[in-house]
Order: C-alpha cells, then sequence, then structure tokens
C-alpha cells in the first residue's frame, strides 16, 4: 500500500491510499473507496483535461 498526502492552503489534508485492487480518498472517518479501473479512468480524465 502505497500512501499520498494532498494537502493544500486550508485546513484539509485528505490523503489517497494506493492498494492492490482499490483506491481510498479522504480524511478522518469519511472515504471515498474507487476499484483500480475507476481509479484509471479517473486519473485518465485529470490527464485528458475533461476534469481539473
Amino acid at each position: 500500500m502505497r500512501k499520498i498526502m494532498i494537502c493544500g492552503k486550508s485546513e484539509c489534508c485528505p490523503k489517497v491510499e494506493i492498494y492492490d485492487e482499490e483506491v481510498k480518498i479522504g480524511e478522518g472517518g469519511n472515504f471515498c473507496v474507487l476499484k483500480k479501473h475507476q481509479w484509471k479512468s479517473l486519473v485518465e480524465k485529470i490527464k485528458s483535461g475533461e476534469l481539473y
């Protein structure tokens, strides 16, 4: 598993936890769980500029 912190200028500091079959994004007790194919789709949409 890999953990990446996404801290901005605000007090919000969510983390991304990357597992073999899923990715969790969130902070505290609030997490969104994406399956690997959903994560890959999200990354592709960000890279293509569809999401920014």
